[in-house]
């Protein structure tokens, strides 16, 4: 007998015909936002879950994973990051990874939602472990598509951690946008995106290559295995006008690694340099 049919369900609604569900084993809070559809409850496997808009953000049990890989990454292949933006990320785990590194003197948080960083505030308080209150942070409430073509700020590193291109996140996708970043970005910057799970999303993959190339020396992706993003392999956006940084030597990475000080439970150097190899079909795809 299944025991979890008097349980209330959260099916997650991304793909048509294929999907997820999660059994809400507490309801924590739900209400449209200013923006979207936001809902937070506790479920047995993931620990406490976010959704926006009928899709997954975060769980607490594995966003580790997500969050050392879009923020490691960039900033130890940059080698020297001191001001570093993030665009979306207001659940504060992105932000928390970034100002762990002791060469970044500012982190930039813009964010359109502020009951996002207010509700990660309550319920996912070890997302952001401080860093909301950090001295090194800035959060902005304001739009990061209109931010990025505005400012007169430059950054070392931009981490888009966005949603999917559906709803508020759509315009964090396009040709507009990654110009903007590229205006933002000091010289040999690094732009990673958030850029689905490429076996399912592949035409978000080859949407977001043809719109980079034309702004960017080095465009790739790079990918981590998180449990929440099913379907494969999670895909982040790679790119800079610095090819050199994407083929770094693992002796460099793991100097920088040491360097750091950091603890980490799923980045490592040989992760790092592992994690830009695609699969076939992408790189097909890509090509």
């Amino acid at each position: 007998m299944n025991k979890t049919l008097s349980v209330p369900v959260y099916t997650e609604t991304l793909y048509d015909g294929y999907g997820q569900s999660f059994t809400i084993d507490h309801l924590l809070f739900e209400q449209r936002t200013e923006h979207q559809h936001l809902i937070i409850f506790e479920n047995r496997m993931h620990g406490r879950v976010m959704a926006l808009d009928g899709i997954i953000q975060t769980t607490t049990n594995d966003e580790f994973i997500y969050h050392e890989m879009m923020a490691h990454v960039p900033i130890l292949a940059h080698g020297a990051a001191e001001r570093v933006l993030i665009i979306g990320g207001g659940d504060g785990a992105s932000l928390r990874e970034v100002l762990r590194h002791p060469t970044v003197t500012q982190a930039t948080l813009v964010e359109i939602d502020a009951q996002v960083i207010e509700m990660s505030r309550t319920y996912f308080p070890n997302h952001s472990a401080g860093a909301f209150d950090n001295p090194r942070t800035r959060i902005l409430i304001a739009d990061g598509f209109d931010y990025v073509r505005q400012t007169a700020d430059r950054y070392d590193v931009i981490i888009c951690d966005s949603t999917d291109p559906i709803g508020p996140g759509e315009v964090l996708f396009s040709p507009e946008f990654y110009a903007g970043c590229h205006r933002c970005l000091t010289p040999g910057g690094v732009l990673v995106t958030q850029n689905g799970v490429c076996f399912m999303q592949i035409e978000e993959v080859r949407n977001s290559a043809d719109r980079l190339r034309p702004l960017f020396a080095d465009v790739s992706f790079y990918g981590a295995a998180v449990p929440t993003y099913i379907g494969g392999i999670m895909t982040m956006g790679w790119a800079t006008d610095n090819p050199a940084l994407r083929q770094l030597p693992l002796a460099t990475v793991q100097a920088r690694f040491q360097q750091s000080g950091l603890q980490t439970r799923y980045y490592n150097p040989a992760i790092h340099t592992a994690a830009f190899a695609l699969p076939q079909y992408v790189v097909e795809a890509l090509s």
